[in-house]
C-alpha cells in the first residue's frame, strides 16, 4: 500500500509516522523560563545525533498555531535544558507531566517528582530518572509548527548502581530498564527483551563469501 504524503493531511502523515517508527526513546525535558519557572514534559521525537560533539535532538511542537510549547519557548529563551530518560518505574509520573497543564504549573510537583540540582545548567534534573543529560542549545531548526531542538550534552548523571566501571565509562544498559514510545495514544515498549547480533567485520564477510563461492552447491 502506497501512502503519498503529498495527498495526505498532516494529521494522517503524523499517524503513519508514529505507527511505524517504533519504539522511540523518550526525552523527559526539564526547562525553565527567564524568571525561573520550571516546566517538565516528555517528547518521543528524540534521539542522539552526534558523538563529537555529543548532540541530542528533540522535535517539539506547538500548543496551538503560532504558540510554541512551553519547553521549546523556554529553551529558545534561556538556551539550556535537561533531558531525563524514562525507566519503567517512572512511567506513571512521566504520563502525568504529559498533561496539557496551563503555563506556569509545576509539572514536577504535580507528578510528585524531586528536582535535583544540575552542575552545568540552571534547569534541574529529575532525581527519580536513572539518566539525566544537561544540555546547552546549539540550534532550533524551525519545521512549520514544530521545531527541532539540537542540544549539546555538557554533563551526564547516571545512577551509581547502574555504572559498571566509571573509569571505562561502562554503563549497565539493560538495568536502566528504559521504556520507548509505540503507536497510538498510550502504547509503550520495554527494553528488556534483548538479543545479541554482533557486527560482521569486513574480512569475516569476505571469508564467508569466498567459502560460499567454493561450496559444491554452487558448482
Amino acid at each position: 500500500m502506497l501512502f503519498d504524503f503529498a495527498n495526505i493531511p498532516p494529521k494522517e502523515c503524523y499517524k503513519l509516522l508514529v505507527s511505524t517508527i517504533t519504539p522511540r526513546p523518550i526525552a523527559w525535558v526539564v526547562s525553565q523560563d527567564a524568571k525561573g519557572v520550571i516546566n517538565a514534559a516528555p517528547f518521543s521525537f528524540f534521539n542522539a545525533f552526534a558523538g563529537d560533539p555529543p548532540v541530542v535532538g528533540i522535535g517539539i511542537g506547538s500548543r496551538r498555531p503560532g504558540q510554541a510549547k512551553d519547553s521549546r519557548a523556554n529553551i529558545r529563551e534561556t538556551g539550556q535544558f535537561v533531558v531525563n530518560l524514562v525507566a519503567e518505574e517512572n512511567a506513571e509520573q512521566m504520563n502525568i507531566t504529559a498533561i496539557d497543564f496551563d503555563p506556569g504549573v509545576d509539572e514536577l510537583a504535580m507528578a510528585g517528582l524531586t528536582p535535583a540540582a544540575s552542575v552545568r545548567v540552571k534547569p534541574p534534573r529529575i532525581a527519580e530518572s536513572p539518566v539525566a543529560m544537561e544540555c546547552e542549545l546549539m540550534q532550533i531548526v524551525d519545521l512549520g509548527e514544530s521545531g527541532l531542538v539540537l542540544g549539546r550534552v555538557v554533563a551526564m548523571h547516571v545512577r551509581d548502581n547502574l555504572v559498571i566501571d566509571a573509569e571505562k565509562h561502562y554503563i549497565d544498559t539493560p538495568n536502566l530498564n528504559l521504556i520507548g514510545r509505540m503507536h497510538g495514544t498510550g502504547w509503550y515498549a520495554r527494553t528488556s527483551d534483548l538479543f545479541d547480533l554482533p557486527r560482521i567485520p569486513l574480512r569475516e564477510w569476505e571469508q564467508r563469501a569466498g567459502a560460499a563461492a567454493k561450496s559444491p552447491e554452487k558448482a
